[in-house]
């Protein structure tokens, strides 16, 4: 069977799963579906929904913030109103400098659409996407 037939769910490496789940929970307003062990932690891990089912892995790892890419989008029907939102709850936009950037952070998408990122506590980058 080809993996295209199976959802996918980004797994996100953290440094403190009690400092990642403040973020997770209180800033972005996920919701943990699961709890697990990681790192030798019995709660080191959390699964978060989104959009109605399962959606990002968060755990405990020695590995946390190396990757300087985009991990994960969310895509939204109205970015504006999101990033008010996640500013709102102390999230902080960022800014590229090769980028231009409207008064809250977001850029216009090569090929349309628009997108703001943002960063965890230990430096992973996600974004919201919208396409108008």
């Amino acid at each position: 069977m080809p993996l295209g037939d199976f959802p996918l769910r980004p797994s996100i490496a953290v440094s403190d799963i009690g400092r990642a789940v403040e973020f997770y929970e209180g800033r972005l307003g996920l919701e943990a579906l699961r709890t697990e062990p990681s790192a030798g932690i019995p709660e080191g891990s959390r699964v978060y929904g989104s959009g109605g089912g399962p959606a990002l892995n968060v755990y405990q790892s020695e590995t946390a913030g190396k990757s300087p890419a985009t991990l994960a989008a969310w895509y939204v029907d109205d970015i504006d109103q999101v990033v008010d939102e996640l500013t709102a709850n102390g999230v902080e936009i960022v800014r590229y400098d090769e980028f231009e950037h409207d008064a809250k952070g977001i850029t216009p998408r090569a090929g349309g659409g628009r997108i703001a990122w943002f960063q965890d506590p230990d430096g992973n980058t996600f974004a919201v996407e919208a396409d108008v």
